[in-house]
């Protein structure tokens, strides 16, 4: 059945095709987060195989994260130049590639090219830019809760897969870890192709909750690079920009590029299986889907400030506690539960200030931006772990500093004032 007949077939029974545009992102961010997750399962298998020193393999950890970041700006620009299918498409394409052709690498320099450049720069072309620019598109009711529900699959899906990836690289091997993330993203590119397009326009429907059937708007004559740069331009004049990226950097720091990477490392420093540390993250992932939809759920109707002051304070009172929890069961389900709630429940309260603040048609471009200081503190903590690692034979420093830059970040939310409606921001950014 074609897209325009199933849409059709769900108007007569009043659902809006955007849910179907939603399932699909959704499971294409819950797979592709497999591929973002991987490395955290992966990384003492190939120490062992290889004999890689830690720091070694956390510089292309840290290059992946950084380009995952870098792209996000620009990958707005190209999914509002070439589509949100098409780049989809692309992205799955390339980190499919990336991961495929590592299982035949044996030198560094591959791990850091496959892993590092290719699956950093895949992955980048959607990042958490993909979930923000359906949701502003396909949605204007209910948009924070799929903002919510975005986020949520995209960060639970680095989680939930790592159990099923540790058990299997224990099992089988790594390499047929890879095997099963890169026939999962074949299916994720067939749904996309069947099921995913680009507007609410390309079948003749209005965004869900609006009566009015929006033309896309003109395209820009601008380059894509120029488009980006732009909008940075007109966002850096601002302080809330610089709130946002800065707070953006500290939660990238304390989420993907430190309990992402080497928690399970961690634990196996006190004793704790990597099977079973892989477990306590899918315990975080089902934790961080319910306090991200949640999240999502009260940015429609509470101060986004006050949310992100809570999160930020609450994690890093988490991150403080983990080292004294002696790393038993008891303990580090208890971490697992009150870290899981917080872990990504930052983006939607974040993309909510962006869009009031800067302007609907804005919003991706300059979110890319604020995402790519998010990747630049994973980076940052990705590689300073592991060379508090290496150089001091502890992780427990980089835990520390995590949680105490996630009190300065709650401080910081705070010193934002109200907002103004988005037509006024986004002019004022002009001036």
């Amino acid at each position: 059945m074609s897209t325009p007949r199933i849409a059709a077939a769900l108007a007569r029974r009043q659902v809006h095709y955007g849910w179907v545009v939603a399932a699909v992102t959704f499971l294409t961010m819950l797979i592709s987060a497999g591929a973002v997750g991987a490395p955290g399962v992966l990384l003492l298998p190939l120490q062992a195989e290889f004999g890689w020193e830690t720091a070694d393999i956390s510089l292309a950890m840290a290059i992946r994260l950084l380009l995952f970041g870098l792209m996000g700006p620009f990958a707005a620009a190209l999914i509002n130049r070439f589509g949100v299918r098409r780049m989809t498409l692309t992205s799955l394409s390339l980190v499919a590639g990336g991961l495929a052709l590592s299982m035949a690498m044996t030198q560094l320099w591959q791990l850091i090219l496959l892993w590092g450049v290719v699956v950093g720069i895949g992955t980048g072309l959607t990042a958490l830019v993909l979930g923000a620019t359906v949701a502003t598109r396909w949605f204007t009711h209910r948009r924070g809760l799929v903002i919510g529900l975005l986020t949520a699959s995209s960060a639970t899906g680095q989680l939930i897969f790592m159990p099923l990836l540790a058990y299997i690289a224990e099992e089988t091997g790594w390499r047929t870890a890879l095997m099963l993330l890169c026939g999962l993203m074949v299916v994720a590119a067939l749904a996309v192709l069947a099921l995913m397009r680009d507007r609410p326009s390309d079948l003749g429907l209005p965004a869900y909750g609006e009566t009015e059937v929006a033309p896309p708007a003109a395209a820009s004559g601008r380059s894509v690079a120029f488009a980006a740069i732009d909008a940075l331009r007109d966002a850096a004049r601002t302080r809330v920009f610089w709130v946002l990226f800065g707070t953006f950097f500290i939660c990238g720091a304390s989420t993907n590029g430190l309990i992402q990477v080497h928690l399970i490392p961690l634990c196996a420093d006190f004793g704790v299986p990597a099977v079973r540390a892989a477990g306590l993250l899918a315990l975080i992932g089902v934790f961080d889907f319910i306090g991200t939809v949640g999240s999502g759920w009260l940015s429609d109707r509470y101060d986004n400030r006050w949310l992100l002051f809570w999160y930020y304070g609450l994690r890093g009172i988490s991150l403080l506690f983990l080292p004294f929890s002696d790393f038993t069961l008891y303990g580090l389900s208890l971490f697992a539960v009150f870290y899981g709630l917080d872990w990504i429940a930052t983006v939607p309260p974040t993309i909510k200030l962006t869009a009031d603040r800067f302007g609907r048609d804005r919003a991706p471009l300059v979110f890319g931006w604020i995402f790519a200081g998010h990747q630049m503190g994973a980076a940052a903590a990705a590689f300073g772990a592991g060379l508090s690692r290496t150089m001091l034979d502890s992780y427990l420093p980089a835990f520390f500093v995590a949680g105490a830059l996630c009190l300065v970040a709650a401080v910081a939310i705070r010193t934002l004032g109200q907002g103004r409606p988005a037509a006024v921001a986004a002019g004022a950014t002009k001036g």
